[in-house]
């Protein structure tokens, strides 16, 4: 099956890359650097020379229409998954209009199927409780990025009503290998080992390994039924139980103690104002504390049941992930 990976430089695209070529497949690439991407590849252990790289963006259709020539599945695991930019209007040009602009191409273009990396924070889950595929949030979420992606969900459905296969899966917080300098939980993890974080953020989130989840999109493509959704999640852990699993591996790790949440909210809300006032980044965007407050806790039973999917021990992934920040070089 001929087949376009979209993404192919993030966490999710570069690890469903890595694997579909153990498979002895080795898809087209849409890139938006070329160069980038082949570096991404050689740091992968894969030569570059073995994949069709062809220069484009999600944001520019035509360039799709181009990539998605005599292609049967697309893996669509591009997007903006950081929680601030400048201008929050890229989060609804990347994420949501690139995604439309996705499906289109790919009715007009006859693919069989497209793979869908959506989040799971599309769904609807109230803090402290499990929350599975069953319900989308109907209301808007609270920070840029969490709309764009509801957007995005939402220009999916439309195709998926017109006639194209869709299959949705809906990743935790990565972590684990995958490109230097994607954002996600890594950071976290290289930051601690290294000794830069003062304090812990209170709440935390959900993850997911990353070779897990890019697993679990390829079994998709082969076996799940037309509209399915897939959350892709191990567990939820606190900020603080992610940090003492790390230190049990890394014995010097130090565990800072954990900001107060009146503390949070107003360093957060004054680094949003500085950040308007100075175009650079918030230390703590306010995206970023409102995902870790959310504290719901998705289900992946049905990924667990029709897809056969297995979850890799978080102790061991973190290990793996470790292993693989050495190493890039990223910790010491």
């Amino acid at each position: 099956m001929k087949t376009l990976v979209l993404g192919s430089t993030g966490m999710v695209g570069a690890n469903v890359v890595s694997q579909l070529n153990e498979k002895g497949e080795s898809p087209r690439l849409l890139a938006r650097n070329p160069e980038k991407t082949r570096t991404v590849l050689s740091e992968q252990g894969l030569d570059s020379a073995g994949f069709e790289i062809m220069t484009g963006d999600i944001t520019a259709p035509e360039s799709l229409k181009v990539a998605m020539e005599g292609i049967e599945l697309v893996y669509h695991c591009a997007g903006l998954p950081e929680q601030w930019f400048k201008d929050p209007d890229v989060f609804q040009r990347v994420n949501h209009q690139g995604t439309r602009n996705v499906m289109n191409a790919a009715l007009e273009s006859g693919v069989s199927r497209v793979v869908y990396t959506s989040t799971i924070d599309v769904f609807q889950g109230k803090t402290g409780e499990r929350y599975d595929e069953d319900i989308l949030d109907p209301a808007p979420k609270g920070t840029y990025y969490e709309r764009s992606k509801q957007d995005a969900d939402v220009a999916a459905v439309e195709a998926l009503k017109q006639g194209l296969d869709v299959v949705f899966t809906h990743p935790a917080g990565l972590y684990g290998p995958g490109p230097a300098g994607s954002p996600g939980s890594n950071n976290f993890i290289a930051d601690l080992i290294n000794g830069r974080v003062p304090m812990l953020l209170p709440g935390g989130f959900p993850l997911v390994f990353s070779e897990d989840c890019a697993w679990a999109h390829i079994e998709a493509a082969r076996s799940a039924p037309t509209g399915a959704r897939y959350i892709l999640s191990d567990d939820f852990y606190s900020l603080k139980d992610l940090a003492l699993l790390v230190q049990r591996l890394v014995p010097d790790a130090k565990i800072p103690p954990t900001m107060p949440l009146w503390f949070a909210k107003l360093f957060s809300a004054a680094g949003e104002l500085k950040a308007k006032i100075t175009g650079k980044a918030p230390m703590l965007p306010a995206g970023q504390l409102h995902f870790l407050l959310w504290q719901a806790i998705p289900d992946a039973g049905r990924a667990k049941r029709e897809l056969n999917w297995e979850v890799t021990p978080t102790l061991e992934g973190l290990e793996a992930t470790i292993g693989h920040l050495k190493k890039k070089g990223l910790v010491k």
